[in-house]
């Protein structure tokens, strides 16, 4: 098949995807979608036509089918130089994202206890405090229309708490349209989120094609994420912001490019060490073509360290909205912070430690308030929900193994502990992959990498530092990415739509076997919760969960750990003969668009 019929197959499959996940969720109230009390009338909009369960398991299990298909056929052709506008691609994502607003929410509950949450501010309760099953009994609507979580309160920070305080203060006693307001909610923070993206990866078609296929038009978000309903795009959105701001600081002095991972082709890849070494500065080397640096060798820095601070701030502030919504999103801050931290290494040590301050000084405020605004306690919900280990989950057989021995309390507390320990060993394993140079084939060409490779780095250097990396703000968006890759294949809590944060972070890097990997990991948490509710399941479809969901998808993801983790642990070296992009380098395409 070439690249241009693969392509349109995957356009077609993605589509064909989206129509099924639509058509779910305006079929009505069914096993995969909760009802909706309300005024008739109201958004969102959907038919009352009351369909089969086995139908509807049956449509959604095609998208999902549908959905992988297109996204890894779109991946397989455009890494071999097919390609289509990459506006066309953002623009019908964001329609696609915009049209799942209007109709209701399936998959999972969870966006009735938001609106449950939002309801308990309007009426005076603390959501920290509080449970929907409490303000049920007062008779509350709103409250009355929760079916899973009623008895949790809100696990979110107080920036998704003011939101959905919002949205129930325009919905009023209705949850249908206090989910409608929270769906509008989550497509201005998904479509923001593109938006960056899509201006982050500005100059160069094929990133931005790539950029608008695994985040805008992603059939598989579409349907997880946005069909869903989930807050997780709200704190998403924060984070990449950050990242984005973070890559601007150094743009403007000198030390890497808005672009945060340049691929190969805008170097000149096929055309030997000359061109790569050439692409872009050095983190500790000449910066080329930047007039007048000042005393520390940074571009302006004779006028004082008042910008970097004031950026870092900027930065730290939106990694602290993000911990407002979702506390795990403070992890990106720690990725940024230990890229300042190596580039202090490399020399440049003023501007950067007053990045780093100024990030530290920003997130500080920030959490800070988000925390006093309920107080403390209201962080007990999120660190007690820590201990929780999904049924899909790999750590749920360990679990379930030490629970006779050592009783429950001690079982979570050892998953737990492991469970970090893993996620630390896989983060160092990560970043020790982006520091370190790629072993080259016989013909001098490097093969796909498991992360997302940095073309300014080069064997013949042979640097295992950040000098080695396309400058400060490649490293921190590199390293903010292993944080949430280690965060993700390691914790013992999983759902589909928690991937959001790593198709983000992967949308503006380089093509690696992490896309693969991340593709059949979300593809198996997609098949597995499916669906993510709390109801009996009827007779003939009970399997879903006692196969699909505690034996298959949890074998599932312990493989595609231990594909990620074997070759990053014996250093891996590519097979000869190997382009990064693809068959053959960039530079020999012929492929038209289109």
């Amino acid at each position: 098949m070439t690249p241009q019929a693969a392509g349109r197959l995957g356009l077609a499959a993605s589509a064909a995807s989206f129509a099924l996940t639509f058509a779910v969720a305006v079929a009505g109230p069914s096993l995969l979608e909760p009802a909706l009390p309300g005024a008739g009338g109201q958004p969102p909009w959907s038919l009352a036509g009351h369909p089969s369960p086995y139908l509807m398991a049956a449509l959604t299990a095609a998208a999902v089918a549908c959905g992988t298909a297109g996204l890894a056929l779109t991946i397989w052709a455009s890494r071999r130089g097919w390609a289509v506008t990459p506006a066309a691609v953002l623009v019908a994502g964001l329609v696609a994202a915009t049209a799942l607003a209007l109709v209701p929410p399936f998959g999972s509950a969870d966006h009735l206890s938001y609106a449950a949450y939002g309801r308990m501010v309007t009426t005076g309760h603390n959501p920290y405090t509080t449970t929907p099953a409490a303000l049920a009994r007062l008779g509350d609507p709103v409250a009355r229309a929760v079916q899973d979580w009623r008895h949790s309160p809100s696990v979110y920070g107080s920036l998704a708490t003011g939101l959905q305080a919002l949205a129930s203060w325009i919905g009023g006693t209705s949850a249908r349209l206090t989910v409608f307001v929270l769906s509008l909610l989550n497509v201005a923070a998904f479509g923001g989120t593109a938006l960056l993206l899509h201006r982050l990866t500005r100059g160069n078609r094929a990133r931005q094609l790539r950029a608008a296929l695994l985040w805008a038009a992603n059939p598989l978000l579409l349907q997880v994420l946005m069909a869903g309903a989930h807050v997780d795009s709200q704190a998403v959105v924060f984070v990449i912001a950050a990242a984005v701001s973070f890559c601007m600081i150094f743009k403007r002095y000198g030390s890497g490019g808005l672009d945060p991972v340049p691929d190969r082709s805008a170097a000149g890849a096929g055309h030997g060490h000359a061109a790569r070494t050439a692409a872009a500065p050095r983190l500790n080397g000449p910066v080329p073509s930047v007039p007048d640096p000042g005393p520390a060798g940074i571009p302006g820095a004779a006028g004082g360290l008042a910008r970097p601070l004031l950026g870092g701030a900027g930065v730290g502030v939106l990694i602290g909205l993000g911990f407002a919504v979702k506390l795990t999103m403070a992890l990106a801050g720690l990725g940024l912070a230990l890229a300042c931290l190596l580039a202090y290494r490399s020399g440049r040590a003023r501007p950067v430690l007053a990045v780093l301050a100024g990030l530290g000084a920003g997130f500080v405020v920030t959490a800070g308030a988000a925390i006093a605004v309920w107080g403390p306690s209201s962080l007990d919900p999120a660190l007690n929900a820590g201990s929780y280990v999904s049924i899909g989950s790999p750590w749920r057989a360990v679990r379930s193994a030490l629970h006779p021995l050592t009783g429950e309390g001690i079982a979570e507390d050892v998953v737990k502990t492991a469970a970090v320990l893993v996620g630390i060993g896989l983060f160092v394993l990560l970043v020790r992959a982006f520091l370190r140079p790629p072993a080259p084939g016989p013909d001098g060409a490097s093969g796909l990498p498991v992360v997302p490779l940095l073309p300014e780095r080069s064997a013949e250097q042979g640097g295992t530092g950040p000098a080695a990396l396309a400058g400060v703000g490649g490293l921190g968006w590199a390293l903010v990415l292993a944080v949430a890759v280690a965060w993700l294949f390691a914790w013992p809590y999983v759902l589909p739509w928690y991937d959001s944060l790593g198709w983000a972070l992967l949308a503006a890097a380089p093509w690696s076997r992490l896309d693969w990997l991340l593709l059949a990991r979300t593809t198996a948490l997609a098949a597995g919760y499916l669906p993510a509710r709390g109801v009996a399941l009827p007779a003939g479809l009970g399997w879903l969960e006692t196969v699909v969901r505690t034996a298959l998808t949890p074998a599932a993801l312990l493989v595609i750990l231990v594909l990620l983790v074997v070759p990053l642990w014996r250093g891996w070296r590519p097979r000869p003969g190997l382009a990064l992009a693809g068959d053959r380098p960039v530079a020999d395409r012929t492929a038209p668009r289109g």
